[in-house]
C-alpha cells in the first residue's frame, strides 16, 4: 500500500543533471531546504496524461503558485536527464523545473517507485503531488492504487486549493491561427503586451486544418479565440474585449 510521508523529510538523494551540455549534481537538500516547494511525480515524460494534462496545468499555474508564496515548482520523473529536457522543451513548459530522478533513488524513498514492467516501463515513480516547506512535506495527494494511470488528485488545481482556495486563476486562452497571417501575429501582440498566457493552435501542425477549425469553432477564418470556453472571435473581437 502506498503510505503518506506527511510530516517527514524528503528523501536525501543527489542528482546527476545536465546543465549547459555539462554534468553537475544537486542535492535534495539544494532543491528544499529554507524553500517552499510544490513538486509533482508522474510516471513518464511524453506519456499521455502527463503531457496533456498532469504537466501543461502546472506550467501554466506556476505564477499563481509563485503569487502564493512557493519558490519553486518542480516535475519529477523517473527519466534521464535528456529525456526531460527534450519534454521540457516541447511542452513549452519554461515555469517548470523538471528533476530527472533516473535511478529512481527518489521516488524508493518516498515509498513510491513501482514497477510498470508489464507494460514495458520498468521501475517508474507513481503519480502524486506535495507540498514541501523547508524539506519537510506538509501535504500530498497520491493518486489511489488503482488499475491504469489514475489522476484524480495530484493535479495543479487541488494542491493550489490547499494552498490557497481563494487563488485567483488566470485566464484560459485558446487561439487558433495560421503561418503568415497578420491579424493573428496581431492577436498574439495584443495578448503578449497584455500579459496573458495562451495556447496557440496552429493549422498546419500536429494534424490540424481548416477542416478541423471549422469542426471546433464552427469558423473559417483565423485567428479564432476563445477565452475560458467562450468564444471570443477574431483579433477585433479580441481587442474590444481586452479594453473592457
Amino acid at each position: 500500500m502506498l503510505q503518506s510521508r506527511e510530516g517527514h523529510e524528503v528523501p536525501k538523494v543527489t542528482f546527476p543533471i545536465r546543465v549547459d551540455n555539462e554534468w553537475q549534481k544537486v542535492t535534495s537538500d539544494a532543491l528544499f531546504k529554507g524553500k517552499t516547494v510544490v513538486l509533482f511525480a508522474l510516471p513518464g515524460a511524453f506519456t499521455p496524461t502527463c503531457s496533456s494534462a498532469h504537466l501543461p496545468r502546472y506550467n501554466e499555474l506556476a505564477e499563481v503558485f509563485k503569487k502564493n508564496g512557493i519558490d519553486s515548482v518542480i516535475c519529477l520523473s523517473v527519466n534521464d536527464p535528456f529525456v526531460m529536457a527534450a519534454w521540457k522543451e516541447d511542452q513549452h513548459a519554461e515555469n517548470i523545473y523538471f528533476l530527472p530522478d533516473g535511478n529512481g533513488e527518489f521516488s524508493a524513498g518516498m515509498g513510491l517507485l513501482v514497477d510498470k514492467s508489464d507494460i514495458g516501463l520498468g521501475k517508474r515513480s507513481w503519480r502524486y503531488s506535495m507540498l514541501v516547506k523547508d524539506g519537510v512535506i506538509e501535504k500530498m495527494f497520491i493518486e489511489a492504487e488503482e488499475p491504469g494511470d489514475p489522476f484524480k488528485v495530484s493535479d495543479a488545481d487541488t494542491l493550489l486549493n490547499y494552498i490557497n482556495p481563494n487563488a485567483s486563476l488566470p485566464a484560459q486562452i485558446t487561439l487558433f491561427s495560421k503561418p503568415g497571417c497578420p491579424h493573428c501575429a496581431r492577436a498574439r501582440k495584443m495578448l503578449t503586451e497584455k500579459g496573458y498566457r495562451f495556447e496557440d493552435i496552429e493549422l498546419g501542425s500536429h494534424g490540424i486544418s481548416f477542416s478541423s477549425l471549422k469542426a471546433v469553432t464552427g469558423q473559417g477564418t483565423t485567428p479564432q479565440v476563445y477565452i475560458d470556453g467562450q468564444h471570443i472571435g477574431g483579433s477585433d473581437e479580441l481587442e474590444a474585449w481586452l479594453a473592457k
